[in-house]
């Protein structure tokens, strides 16, 4: 009969290690895990929207995860990083594009900011390494410490362009209902724990333990318990859509050049006026909907109200939502502050509302820190300099609300969700012009993200683009109708107002990830360990000494 091993105490039981034990294979080598950090990095890529290869959102994390088992902090941060490098420079490509034409700096300033931008956007999975590997050595188990790190890392780091993991699987409904409990993230945490699963049983294979089946089974049921939850959804939304009042809502893609749209005034007007008769004569119309500056021209806002309404006077005939570009005096030295904002009016051009932008696109709508250095204006000419917007109040169209957001405010889940708080709304706007990017798919990145907006808060979404990707979007986040990118176009649809019980993520808003993200960081600077107590310590036994020649005792 073998001898057994010894059984540990409850002491020795609950006691955990300072740092990670070593293995024959891990820690990894630099080099194998850069390798790993670059897989996880293209996976990751070819996942998003713009790829759309969705089921690898299934593995993404895993090739990471693998090589940042048993890593110290500082190297797992440095090998996150690495991974977050290679998905912005490949998901991001196109802002070096917009740099070049808006900016007005020469192509190796361009490319010298998109280096250190995607520098330090990498930043965000250089944070989450850090946080699981620091809680790690510090005691806490692996399993436990990826969700608040994955969490931590999508919520708090700062980023220019708001995306998230969950939106690789934004053409599957059945995995994207769970935004309604927390937005995006939620999605993420449910495709990560089959990542993790999946790194487990790669990981035991590697270092020649036994699988731990049940935890596997546990977090495959995450996954499948966001699917099931999907399926429910699914259907009661359908039938909440069935017996909601309904209106027939157009969009108008008039497929102005930027630069088009600023000389040649009248042919942009001319064609957004055209292409609404056309949906109008399709049949039953109650609200179009036109791009982000769609009336181009800087109108002071005092006299906006008249100038509006001698421009579309027995030319509309259909209250329209449209954007504009108004001004104010001001006593300062420029004289004048510009607002990017968006207006509903009436069938005969009566405005009847206004909504200002209010998160402006850095180094398109204005500079970083150019109120501070004015002259950095002078380097970069066509860059906007907008004052943003204070008022969240929806904009009217008779007994319903529509809350309306402009370019990229539709990819802020917490923004978005602060403007549906005070008052009731029954149909989510988008107006955007995402020709500044040209024909890349940053287009169809922006409308992948914004479609989660919709399931948030369970109402129809109605994006229209000056250039493409237009689309309206029902409220479990399927793209109902669409157009391409770079072409003239007009969609009507019926929609469905709706105005149901409030969501979860609507009455919580990012609380659980505020709490998540403390409990990361809790994790990462309190130690799990539990010192033996003194009394419980065995009594030393004193060292073996040779009979023969014993040691000399001190005197």
């Amino acid at each position: 009969m073998s001898e057994s091993a010894p059984v540990p105490t409850s002491d020795e039981s609950t006691t955990f290690p300072l740092a990670p034990k070593a293995s024959p294979m891990f820690p990894l080598a630099p080099q194998p895990s850069l390798a790993l950090a670059v897989l996880c990095g293209l996976l990751y890529f070819a996942a998003f929207p713009g790829c759309d290869v969705w089921p690898v959102a299934f593995i993404a994390w895993v090739p990471l995860l693998v090589a940042l088992h048993r890593q110290t902090p500082r190297r797992a941060a440095a090998t996150s990083w690495a991974a977050g490098v290679v998905m912005i420079l490949l998901g991001f490509h196109w802002l070096l594009g917009m740099l070049e034409t808006f900016s007005g700096f020469p192509t190796a300033a361009c490319a010298l900011i998109m280096l250190l931008l995607c520098m330090f956007l990498a930043g965000r999975t250089a944070l989450m390494g850090w946080l699981y590997a620091r809680a790690n050595e510090l005691g806490w188990h692996p399993r436990l410490t990826i969700f608040p790190a994955f969490i931590a890392s999508e919520l708090i780091y700062p980023v220019l362009f708001h995306w998230y993991f969950g939106a690789t699987v934004h053409q599957v409904p059945v995995l994207t209902q769970v935004a309604e409990l927390g937005n995006p993230i939620a999605v993420g945490l449910a495709l990560l724990a089959t990542n993790v699963a999946i790194a487990e049983l790669i990981i035991a294979r590697l270092e020649g333990a036994v699988p731990q089946w049940k935890a596997t089974a546990g977090l495959l049921m995450i996954t499948a318990s966001a699917a099931i939850y999907g399926v429910v959804r699914l259907a009661q939304v359908d039938a909440m859509l069935e017996d909601a009042p309904k209106k027939h809502v157009g969009l108008v893609q008039a497929n102005m050049g930027l630069m088009a749209k600023r000389t040649n005034r009248a042919e942009g007007l001319a064609r957004h006026l055209r292409l609404t008769n056309s949906l109008r004569e399709q049949g039953p119309l109650d609200l179009v909907v036109w791009s982000e500056t769609s009336v181009a021209g800087a109108v002071p806002e005092k006299y906006a109200n008249e100038y509006y309404e001698r421009l579309f006077s027995r030319r509309l005939g259909v209250p329209a939502i449209f954007g504009a570009l108004l001004t104010r005096r001001v006593e300062d030295a420029r004289g004048y502050v510009l607002y990017n904002s968006s207006l509903i009016s009436d069938r005969a051009g009566t405005v009847q509302g206004r909504y200002d932008k209010q998160f402006l696109l850095a180094f398109g709508e204005y500079l970083p820190f150019g109120e501070q250095f004015p002259s950095l204006y002078k380097l970069s000419p066509h860059t906007g300099r907008f004052t943003p917007g204070k008022s969240l109040a929806p904009l009217p169209l008779g007994e319903f609300n529509i809350n309306v957001h402009i370019c990229y405010e539709d990819i802020i889940p917490s923004f978005v969700n602060s403007m549906l708080q005070d008052e009731p709304v029954d149909l989510l706007v988008n107006m955007t012009n995402d020709a500044w990017y040209g024909d890349t798919t940053e287009p169809w990145i922006h409308v992948a993200l914004a479609s989660f907006r919709s399931i948030e808060h369970r109402k129809y979404m109605v994006r229209s683009t000056n250039s493409g990707v237009s689309a309206i979007i029902d409220p479990a986040g399927r793209v109902v109708a669409n157009t391409g990118t770079f072409v003239e176009a007009a969609l009507v649809e019926e929609i469905a107002f709706l105005r149901g019980p409030r969501t979860p993520y609507e009455l919580y808003g990012d609380s659980p990830w505020w709490l998540g993200t403390v409990a990361s960081i809790y994790m990462a600077f309190r130690s799990r360990r539990r010192p033996v107590p003194v009394s419980a310590a065995p009594p030393e036994t004193p060292a073996p000494q040779d009979s023969e020649n014993p040691e000399k005792p001190d005197t």
